[in-house]
């Protein structure tokens, strides 16, 4: 499969920049802030057009984690089905599938953030990047970047499982 490298090229541009779009530009203000709320961590919330305060614990932190994964994912989908069909790639159904599932089920565990829970910050502790986590200063946020290299990376794992079998239109 000659092409399978140019397909991977596309498809993880086109993954990529759903992403984006779906981080962004969709995901909702609601979502961005309570996804990582829990009972131990609870989020207050203020709604920017009435000015309402609610609180939220897990079951809402869950609740928006997995609206944003469902956007963020659908997002993804729609970037990458249009730009595909553009570049006369056909990819096979099953591994846009595969794709997609690494994607959401990576970008959930990421994005629920619940502060000394979350696998990230896990992670970073372990590896010795916790203090790099936990960076909120000199105009850097070490939470976003180490989200921004977890996504990436895992963007790329499910852009070559959505090359499996693709072809020219």
């Amino acid at each position: 499969m000659q092409h399978r490298p140019a397909v991977f090229a596309a498809l993880l541009g086109l993954i990529r920049a759903g992403s984006a779009i779906g981080d962004f530009w969709v995901q909702s203000d609601f979502c961005a802030r309570v996804k990582g709320a829990s009972d131990d961590h609870p989020v207050t919330y203020q709604d920017p057009v009435t000015e309402e305060k609610t609180t939220h614990g897990t079951v809402d932190g869950r609740r928006a984690c997995l609206q944003h994964c469902l956007t963020y994912t659908a997002t993804q989908a729609i970037v990458a089905g249009v730009g595909a069909r553009a570049l006369g790639i056909k990819v096979h159904p099953g591994a846009a599938a595969a794709a997609l599932v690494i994607s959401f089920g990576t970008h959930y565990a990421a994005d629920r953030r619940v502060p000394g829970k979350g696998l990230l910050e896990r992670i970073a502790t372990k590896t010795g990047k916790g203090g790099f986590y936990k960076l909120a200063d000199f105009g850097m946020n070490g939470a976003f970047h180490l989200d921004s290299a977890w996504h990436h990376g895992w963007e790329t794992v499910a852009a070559v499982v959505a090359t499996t079998k693709a072809t020219p239109r």
